[in-house]
């Protein structure tokens, strides 16, 4: 048996995804983490203060694990739903009516791991806050974590419209004409009566962000459409990148902030 692993870490394919062993020297463990890039993403050293559970609330690491949730039934709802206007709404019904096999769990974990990730990623600020980890050196990161707490917003917000209901079509209605009083983007907003080119106007009903957002003037299949690739490709890789940078600043800050 010990022939046989010897000879699997000799290949070449081991060698290429895992470039440094098991680090049996104490003064050799950091070359096992600058060699690997998962765990090169996070520090080598932790406070034991830090990592008490009355002091991080554990609240990010929380968001980050029903994150992992969300992809993991997201991708598996992907299998049974049609984003288009004639499909949408029965293939929920066909998840929620056992006509897929454990549709109604994987349906029911992502709805509730989508509001339960809002009030997580919301506490985890707010712990940031109380603990002045946001300060020096670690500001950087705090605007980054910002715009993640935005993208898990848009996140909530564009699934919302994915069940093709009476509930999702007027959420998403009053949602977007907020987004018409937007200033700069908005029509409606205080600043688009200025944006203009002599008697061309730049921004319009037909060119602000709600009619981007709607592919049109009213909630319709090209809003269904639109919503759907925000929702499972554009946002959730520009969070995934945000993250790694996020937990790379951690590292890069000096690791995770302790009490005085």
């Amino acid at each position: 048996m010990d022939d046989m692993l010897k000879k699997i870490y000799e290949t070449q394919l081991w060698k290429s995804l895992f470039r440094h062993g098991m680090p049996k020297d104490p003064r050799n463990r950091s070359m096992a983490v600058l060699t690997n890039v998962f765990l090169h993403l996070h520090p080598v050293r932790t406070r034991v203060g830090a990592l008490k559970v009355r002091f991080t609330w554990c609240m990010g690491g929380l968001t980050f694990f029903i994150f992992l949730v969300l992809t993991f039934t997201g991708v598996l709802l992907m299998f049974y739903y049609h984003p288009n206007a004639r499909d949408a709404y029965p293939d929920i019904q066909k998840l929620e009516s056992g006509d897929v096999p454990f549709g109604m769990l994987m349906r029911n974990m992502h709805r509730w791991g989508a509001h339960l990730m809002v009030i997580t990623i919301w506490l985890h600020m707010f712990r940031v806050f109380l603990t002045g980890s946001y300060k020096p050196p670690r500001e950087f990161n705090w605007v980054v974590g910002v715009v993640l707490l935005v993208l898990t917003l848009l996140l909530s917000f564009t699934g919302y419209l994915l069940p093709w209901d009476q509930l999702a079509f007027w959420a998403i209605t009053v949602g977007t004409n907020m987004a018409r009083a937007t200033p700069l983007v908005g029509h409606e907003g205080p600043i688009a009566p200025f944006l203009k080119i002599g008697d061309f106007q730049l921004v319009t009903s037909s060119s602000d962000v709600r009619f981007q957002l709607l592919a049109g003037r009213i909630v319709g299949p090209g809003a269904l459409l639109r919503f759907y690739v925000l929702h499972c490709i554009l946002l959730p890789l520009v969070a995934t990148v945000l993250m790694a940078v996020h937990f790379w600043r951690i590292r890069k800050d000096g690791n995770i902030s302790g009490p005085m």
